[in-house]
């Protein structure tokens, strides 16, 4: 009994030294972050869906939650109210989010005008006899005015040798609206987004103008607020990163995501089988050159009597 006892002692002395050393630190479970974006229906979103659905972000180390809007001012206004970080939205937007400090900056394309890809749609009603640019003098044209959709008529038609005096709009700020009165005739022309082109011409309507010739026009970015860039580049970085890579498998087999524009409405149900999935930009930042005419034409509209700094408002930092 006596020769055990030693051997208790030991075993009790190693066992108090073992508690004595500290456990091997785990490192912190990294926290990911979240970003909040601001979705209105149009096509131009459909990378981030992709995104989502193939487990992109999550790979790339950050969390996104869609907030769906129905409206350009309503996505303004949680984005200015910092209810959501980031947006699709375009260069005339961010100039006027900026006009007094910098409160969003446009870090990548979302979407941009090709050769065989247009953005926005000068259309004429069936019933208007119209079908060039010429036709369009001194006629009415539907459009939501102080918006790209303003600016990219009024450039498509001087670019066609119309004059200011001979270029016409008319307040028709809801793309429902505008559509239905086309279709009625009531509305001699009007200007349409992608996809909704697509389906006025399908029910009977003429294309007159695009901006695939001039892609420098209709263009569309994604923006996030200042505040969200200086406190956590490194989720917006991921979610470029993961926009990217979407980006890269939309283009590569576009007919594969024919689903999330259903299961997100960017496309009406009658073009669904039809409709060409347009081709994406990979990452890039606006023009020095876009953003001064963008701004020069704001001007002209007594939207803006100052002038809004690019570098300030356009940040290729973050891009991967």
């Amino acid at each position: 009994m006596n020769r055990i006892k030693p051997v208790f002692m030991f075993l009790a002395i190693a066992l108090l030294a073992a508690s004595c050393v500290p456990a091997a630190t785990q490192p912190p479970q990294q926290e990911v972050s979240t970003l909040k974006i601001a979705v209105l229906p149009i096509i131009d979103t459909l990378p981030m869906f992709v995104a989502q659905q193939e487990g992109l972000f999550a790979k790339h180390g950050v969390n996104v939650e869609f907030i769906p809007v129905a409206s350009a001012p309503e996505r303004d206004q949680l984005v200015g109210a910092g209810q959501a970080d980031g947006m699709v939205n375009e260069t005339i937007s961010v100039m006027l989010f900026n006009k007094e400090k910098v409160q969003v900056q446009a870090v990548r394309y979302a979407l941009h005008p090709t050769e065989n890809a247009g953005h926005f749609f000068i259309i004429a009603s069936a019933k208007s006899g119209i079908t060039d640019a010429q036709g369009l003098k001194g006629i009415e044209i539907g459009v939501s005015q102080g918006t790209i959709i303003e600016y990219v008529t009024e450039r498509l038609l001087q670019a066609e040798g119309l004059t200011s005096d001979e270029i016409k709009t008319i307040a028709v700020p809801k793309i429902p609206d505008r559509m239905a009165l086309l279709a009625s005739g009531e509305l001699n022309a009007g200007v349409l987004p992608d996809p909704l082109g697509a389906l006025a011409v399908q029910q009977g309507a003429v294309i007159v103008l695009d901006d695939s010739k001039h892609p420098e026009y209709g263009f569309s970015v994604i923006s996030f607020r200042q505040e969200v860039i200086d406190a956590n580049p490194e989720a917006v970085k991921a979610f470029l990163a993961a926009f990217e890579e979407a980006v890269t498998m939309l283009n590569k087999d576009p007919k594969k995501y024919i689903n999330v524009l259903s299961d997100q409405k960017l496309v009406p149900p009658p073009l669904l089988e039809s409709y060409n999935i347009p081709p994406f930009p990979i990452a890039g930042i606006p023009t020095k050159e876009e953003w001064d005419d963008a701004l020069a034409w704001v001007k002209e509209k007594g939207m803006l009597s100052v002038d809004v700094s690019y570098a300030d408002s356009v940040n290729p930092s973050l891009l991967p």
